[in-house]
């Protein structure tokens, strides 16, 4: 796969993550179904970060990678505001409806303008290379939301980031993915 269809299918399990939080029965399921959806977008978004905007920025090189990357911030921030609620806080539901609108907008400007025209520009084989990379930087990638998102700050603070989370991880016994 290339690194478009991994973030696009990355993109796919973070829209089933929403319905199955709507779906859940108790604050227990809704919460297991938070924590992994801050998982998963905590993750996603680093590679993001750290990986894929910087090559498109490379292969476009006319500052439109940019509002993409701008787009993670309040992500981010709601990322972190769900990573503080408890079990059962009744602001979980209007931080859960806020997110999924903010990833709903991020997901359409990607894929819809940024995606297209990276693949219309950059080379298919570089295309698939960043895709193994993305596919194997979740395995090292930060769980938790963290403040840097550009290169370098990012790209020396993910892994130190990334072991403190799967230790915190661990010791809160969250889920794996």
């Amino acid at each position: 796969m290339d690194a478009t269809e991994v973030l696009r299918h990355d993109h796919r399990v973070v829209e089933q993550l929403f319905r199955d939080y709507r779906a859940a029965a108790s604050d227990a399921q809704r919460r297991g179904v938070v924590e992994i959806l801050i998982r998963e977008l905590s993750k996603h978004a680093a590679l993001e970060e750290v990986l894929f905007y910087p090559f498109a920025a490379r292969v476009l090189a006319d500052g439109q990678v940019d509002r993409h990357l701008a787009g993670h911030a309040p992500i981010k921030e709601l990322l972190l505001e769900l990573d503080r609620c408890p079990e059962g806080d009744r602001a979980q539901d209007e931080l859960m409806t806020r997110l999924a609108s903010a990833v709903a907008r991020h997901v359409r400007d990607d894929e819809n303008e940024l995606m297209p025209l990276l693949c219309s520009r950059a080379d298919e084989q570089a295309l698939r290379e960043l895709g193994q990379e993305i596919d194997q930087g979740k395995q090292r990638a930060p769980t938790r939301p963290h403040a840097p998102d550009k290169p370098p700050a990012l790209a020396l603070a993910a892994p130190v980031a990334a072991i403190y989370d799967r230790l915190r991880d661990r010791m809160q016994g969250r889920p794996r993915t």
